[in-house]
């Protein structure tokens, strides 16, 4: 390793890490358009949905969030780590399901996943709290997901009109997606040149500005 990507701190080598953001957002950007065709009736089954879940949504995820707890980020890593494990559960789940180990009857109750996507809501909803502290389009990224999330468990679990909820998943995902490769993008392009090349929006809200005030 080059002494460009080592710097030592109190006799101890710290391993300098580039931003893993961009990686995590790209695999969440495609696996979200991939899963909202079906979704949207554009495209039909999850057979080639699930290599997307697992290597772009899932593994990506993961790997960007480990490499946030090097960066001292416990949101990013926190975010990033537990998507990435629910892509790994949900393409799990669609494997199943097309290779014929799992479906009506005994031992199936698909209500068991919609409380698995009530949780995630839940997670998420705080999450959303704490992306007012980063950027305005994450900021957006969270609020979308919020109603992704929010689609599927009223849906799955059978709450009100099945069929609407399930279009609300179904265009916050597409909208997830969109907002995602914008910001993967702008996150590179904004570090590689060292200059805004496409805006992302400042930080928000009482609590960040409370935060400042702390600091300061």
């Amino acid at each position: 390793m080059s002494a460009a990507n080592e710097m030592k701190v109190s006799g101890h080598v710290q391993e300098l890490v580039a931003n893993p953001t961009p990686l995590g957002l790209l695999g969440l950007a495609m696996v979200t358009l991939v899963a909202s065709s079906q979704k949207l009736g554009i495209t039909a089954g999850v057979a080639y949905i699930i290599p997307w879940a697992i290597f772009l949504g899932a593994a990506a995820q993961f790997v960007a969030g480990l490499m946030d707890f090097k960066h001292n980020n416990t949101f990013g890593a926190t975010a990033f780590c537990a998507y990435g494990l629910f892509w790994f559960g949900v393409g799990t789940t669609w494997w199943m399901q097309t290779a014929g180990l799992i479906g009506k009857g005994a031992g199936f109750d698909p209500h068991q996943l919609g409380y698995a996507f009530l949780g995630y809501f839940i997670f998420t909803v705080f999450m959303t709290v704490g992306a007012m502290g980063t950027n305005k389009v994450l900021w957006l990224i969270f609020f979308l997901i919020d109603l992704l999330f929010l689609g599927l468990f009223m849906s799955t679990l059978g709450w009100g009109a099945e069929h609407t909820w399930h279009q609300l998943a179904a265009y916050s995902e597409l909208a997830i997606s969109i907002c995602s490769f914008y910001l993967s993008g702008a996150v590179v392009l904004n570090t590689h040149y060292g200059f805004t090349v496409l805006p992302i929006g400042a930080p928000f809200g009482s609590l960040y500005r409370k935060s400042l005030a702390l600091k300061g």
